[in-house]
């Protein structure tokens, strides 16, 4: 069973109504409702192929590596008309996959950066009346809001970004704020916008200007209510409503890209570049806490730079981005197994009905069950061979949950995984 603290909502409506049976979820932003990449969904589907329980396939509209983000029966997604150098927003109908509307957020010269970056790497956000985007424009943040009919409530650009690596920056909500990081070589910052205006409510600089891509998460432990991230050489947490910094851990290297978790009172870190890394952290500290409050600590091949990690139950699993999945003991930090899956991973794992998926850039996932031996579920393989290899299609983006189906976004497709009947809002 997992564990949770008693949460400070990271997104403050998106938690849909729980009762002793959870009947279904939505999936408002980066890593789903609870920022962890968990759902609490039963019935989600295990097995499929690339013409097997699948309820519909679309074409993606315009490329990028973000993910997809549900709310009842609305999917959006971002991308890139690469042409026009557009950067744009795309609504569907979760029901069928049809294609609502698209805007172009903005036009903006195509930026330096990483051959496994996108130039609409940040996944979305929703609140279920607005959803709010993130992209560089001219080297300036750009965050906008649009309603769910596709209309544009406000654009501002709260601060510079420069990286060689390019852009990601996933926003997150938090009580009336949308929190992004700003981590990148120049004067780095952390800022908080007004939702309903896009004001800045405060900016918080990030001393050692060095470019990470981490979203933070945010709980309530102790008293407090931390937002928790690594990056720029340290891992830190800081007052949502303020920010103002809570404590710091140096190092324990330069740039990350995976999220932390948190359970079982810790905070689990994993990175980066370019040393390598996986410890434990308590939460509970204040100021520079690096020599007193590091638990378990692993270093070497086991660590993920880009995908992030995930707990369930008792149980730490991490996957490389070469493909090797770790299980750890969440409490001791022990090597339960560890097992090679494929050549190259770049999304984040998502767990559901006790299972943790495990989605390559090749678009196979597995199915694994955490425990002391390494137990595979299911092998689905989504896309066709032919198809993969004559077209180069990957899956770059983390797959989301909800409403007891699995959506998996390719370079060249949108899937939706699982009972047709669901997808068309039957019961």
């Amino acid at each position: 069973m997992l564990h949770f603290p008693r949460l400070t909502l990271v997104f403050p409506v998106a938690l849909l109504l729980l009762s002793a049976t959870v009947h279904a979820e939505n999936w408002p932003g980066w890593r789903g409702p609870r920022g962890d990449g968990s759902s609490l969904e039963e019935g989600v589907p295990t097995r499929w192929s690339s013409t097997e329980n699948v309820a519909w396939k679309v074409a993606v509209p315009y490329i990028g590596h973000a993910s997809p983000v549900i709310w009842n029966d609305h999917l959006f997604l971002v991308g890139t008309d690469l042409q026009k150098a557009d950067r744009n927003l795309s609504a569907f109908d979760r029901k069928t996959g049809k294609l609502l509307w698209n805007r172009t957020v903005v036009n903006s010269p195509l930026e330096g950066k990483h051959r496994l970056n996108s130039f609409a790497s940040s996944t979305p956000v929703t609140d279920g009346k607005s959803v709010f985007v993130s992209f560089l424009d001219h080297g300036q943040m750009c965050i906008a809001a649009y309603d769910f009919a596709g209309n544009e409530q406000w654009t501002v650009r709260p601060g510079i970004f420069s990286s060689v690596h390019g852009y990601c920056s996933s926003p997150i909500l938090f009580e009336d704020k949308i929190i992004i990081n700003g981590d990148h070589d120049g004067d780095a910052y952390l800022v908080a916008l007004e939702q309903a205006t896009g004001r800045t409510v405060w900016k918080t600089p990030r001393e050692n200007r060095t470019r990470s891509y981490c979203t933070p998460i945010i709980r309530d432990i102790d008293g407090r209510t931390q937002m928790v991230l690594s990056g720029s050489k340290c891992v830190a947490s800081y007052d949502p409503r303020t920010g103002l910094r809570h404590w710091i851990i140096d190092g324990p290297t330069e740039q990350f890209v995976a999220s932390l978790v948190y359970s079982h009172d810790r905070l689990f870190v994993t990175g980066g570049f370019p040393e390598h890394h996986v410890l434990s952290i308590d939460p509970h500290g204040t100021g520079n806490v690096t020599k007193t409050h590091v638990g378990w600590h692993h270093t070497g091949k086991l660590a993920s730079y880009v995908p992030s990690p995930i707990v369930l139950g008792d149980y730490f699993l991490i996957v490389s981005d070469d493909e090797l999945a770790t299980c750890l003991d969440a409490k001791s930090g022990k090597e339960q197994w560890q097992k090679k899956l494929s050549r190259h991973s770049s999304a984040s794992l998502v767990s559901a009905g006790g299972l943790v998926y495990f989605l390559d850039d090749f678009g196979v996932t597995q199915v694994i069950k955490p425990g002391p031996s390494f137990d595979v579920v299911a092998v689905n393989r989504l896309l066709d061979e032919a198809e993969g290899q004559q077209e180069a299609d990957l899956c770059s983006a983390s797959p989301a949950i909800s409403q007891g189906q699995l959506f998996i976004r390719s370079d060249k497709f949108l899937f939706c995984i699982g009972d047709t009947k669901r997808a068309a809002g039957g019961k």
